[in-house]
């Protein structure tokens, strides 16, 4: 068995003086991994025009009975969140597919997307615009935090459904306060009033158990290169059957009308060595233990979160069991409550003591957030907090 933490920093190539505690935000893919990357696209050079053009996509001219190399790679992400390839296309990351679904949305002017307040800012923001360009609106609730449980988050969100609510727009993990949120019983719910359901599920894959289908969901967008170590940039949307005809990529080209996955596996030439590599990073990850991995990255988070908390005298502002591998924590009073100040702290942590962790303003107070990945340990936290205090 692999052993976690210290140890597994020769499998990434962080500068040796860099404590990372923010995978979770610009996710790091292994050695070998970047490797998986480099020989496909070296592979891709030595015969471009038959890589891209023949044996790619549906939209290649290669033989008939061969799967493409997009479907291929799909089939073995799929596998990994419990999905079938044919309903799974890449693209470049979470944001990119949201959108996607957002501009295939036939909005009308009374309709209206509902989004939280805890939901990941330029999601919210692609919201507006899709809705601003019909007439349609966009309307935020406020999820309980600090103190969230999941039956609060559920109240709050059926409650501000209304009749005009076509869409509901809710993460599986929210982004800045690392809350997994009750995305199946949410999605039945708004089932339940007619009312379709996009997940943002940029922190999912690779942190915690996925089975998508299962969710319930019309939409599934999720990021692989940050939990799930592919290269940057890859992700993937994932659409339930009966929706895939009126979902379309924000790129249309050659494959228009084709098919979901013709659509969207040829959006024009691009490097696809990311998607290709992403089975790479899925294999390292199922080598060492897909369970340990996970299991590893969250008694991290919570430990080193509960840990902090005591020693800050400060609450945790939800149950372990919506805490993945990643925690929020907040931070004394002392060190500030504005965006202007969380900014100063984190670049002070990264450029006078080599930290890279996620400060954060949110709910009028500061906050750090923690990713465990299997190459820290409670060391790391420890030294973010002597860190820390020594600007109090």
């Amino acid at each position: 068995m692999a052993t976690f933490g210290h140890a597994m920093l020769a499998e990434w190539a962080f500068e040796p003086d860099l404590l990372y505690l923010n995978h979770g935000t610009v996710g790091a893919p292994p050695r070998r991994v970047l490797a998986a990357q480099s020989a496909i696209r070296d592979e891709i050079e030595r015969q471009p025009s038959r890589f891209m053009l023949r044996e790619l996509s549906a939209i290649a001219s290669g033989e008939p009975w061969s799967r493409p190399r997009m479907r291929l790679a799909a089939d073995s992400v799929a596998g990994f969140v419990g999905a079938r390839g044919d309903d799974l296309v890449f693209v470049d990351n979470a944001t990119t597919g949201c959108n996607a679904v957002l501009r295939s949305l036939d909005l009308r002017p009374d309709d209206e997307i509902l989004v939280t307040d805890l939901g990941y800012g330029a999601i919210t923001l692609a919201s507006r615009y899709a809705a601003r360009a019909r007439g349609a609106t966009v309307r935020e609730v406020t999820l309980p935090f600090p103190g969230t449980t999941p039956g609060g988050v559920t109240e709050a969100i059926e409650r501000a459904c209304t009749p005009r609510t076509r869409l509901l727009v809710i993460d599986h993990i929210t982004s800045h306060s690392a809350l997994i949120l009750p995305v199946a019983e949410l999605t039945a719910r708004a089932h339940s009033r007619g009312i379709a359901v996009l997940v943002d599920g940029a922190h999912a894959p690779g942190a915690i158990p996925l089975d998508v289908p299962s969710l319930g969901a019309d939409w599934y967008a999720a990021n692989l290169h940050k939990w799930a170590w592919s290269p940057r940039s890859a992700g993937f949307l994932w659409t339930v059957p009966a929706r895939q005809r009126e979902t379309h990529p924000v790129t249309i080209s050659w494959g228009l009308d084709q098919g979901y996955t013709t659509e969207f596996d040829w959006v024009g030439t691009h490097d696809p060595s990311a998607y290709l590599a992403a089975p790479a990073g899925i294999a390292f990850m199922r080598e060492l233990g897909v369970a340990e991995v996970m299991d590893y990255d969250h008694q991290l988070a919570w430990a080193g979160a509960g840990w902090l908390a005591r020693r800050w005298h400060e609450d945790l502002p939800a149950p372990e069991s919506m805490v993945g591998a990643m925690a929020s924590v907040p931070l004394p009073s002392r060190l500030g409550a504005t965006h202007p100040d969380a900014i100063r702290l984190r670049d002070a942590l990264m450029f006078e003591d080599r930290i890279e962790a996620q400060i954060h303003e949110e709910r009028g107070r500061l906050w750090v957030r923690l990713s465990a990945q299997i190459y820290n340990e409670m060391a790391d936290i420890e030294r973010l907090a002597k860190a820390v205090e020594a600007r109090m």
